[in-house]
């Protein structure tokens, strides 16, 4: 998704089509994926994901995305916890918005995590329906009883300052509204370099398997601090 990232006009034009033909602006179903590190019982807390196809593994081969490193990461470290990823490649907020109360209801998440946003920006959706969505998620998550964890995301520069500076504004008001823990940039050190496209698969959208570790890396600090102890 986040591909798009100092590359030329000439690009953006390309990978606007591409966005079209991969599934970036057609939801498509990943089955919800359940592990335990640490050991295999629904007593664990569970870490809950709501993403889309950048934590649904797009493109990857199982097992390579940055949730599964997460969940082989905390069994290393013996850190016992249930990861439930409910991401969906295509997602919007909306979409994540009608999804989560029954996936609240169902896994009672001590931990959600929201990674969604892109794809509203992606389709042109109004910025402040973005922002009621991820809100709206992150309050009932709250009312469940989790401690939640945003993933902020950035725009590439052919959306121009102001809108690149009022998209990012969203994931802070959000968490700073909802009190919740935030990641600024979830892509950062992928789609923030000179050249990112060495981090990302052929579409020039999505991250490929060297960038998950990255990923990972740049949730995990926050993602700590919500765990249970």
């Amino acid at each position: 998704m986040e591909g798009l990232f100092k590359l030329n006009r000439r690009h953006f034009n390309a990978l606007a089509w591409l966005a079209g033909t991969l599934g970036v602006c057609s939801p498509v179903l990943v089955q919800a994926t359940v592990h335990a590190a640490g050991a295999q019982t629904a007593s664990l807390p569970t870490v809950l994901i709501v993403g889309d196809s950048l934590s649904a593994e797009y493109g990857l081969k199982r097992g390579t995305g940055w949730v599964a490193l997460l969940e082989q990461q905390l069994a290393q470290q013996k850190v016992k916890v249930r990861i439930v990823n409910a991401s969906i490649s295509g997602d919007t907020t909306s979409g994540g918005r009608s999804r989560l109360p029954a996936l609240l209801k169902q896994h009672q998440p001590a931990v959600v995590v929201l990674e969604l946003g892109g794809n509203d920006a992606l389709r042109g959706l109004p910025l402040n329906m973005t922002r009621d969505n991820l809100a709206h998620m992150a309050r009932i998550s709250s009312e469940a009883g989790a401690r939640v964890l945003l993933l902020g995301m950035e725009m590439p520069p052919n959306y121009g300052a102001k809108y690149g500076q009022e998209f990012r504004n969203v994931f802070s008001g959000v968490a700073q509204a909802e009190k919740t823990a935030l990641v600024p940039f979830f892509l950062k050190g992928v789609g923030d370099l000179k050249d990112p496209t060495q981090l990302f698969q052929a579409d020039r959208i999505h991250p490929n398997e060297v960038a998950q570790p990255i990923m990972r890396d740049n949730v995990w600090p926050e993602l700590r601090k919500l765990l249970p102890r």
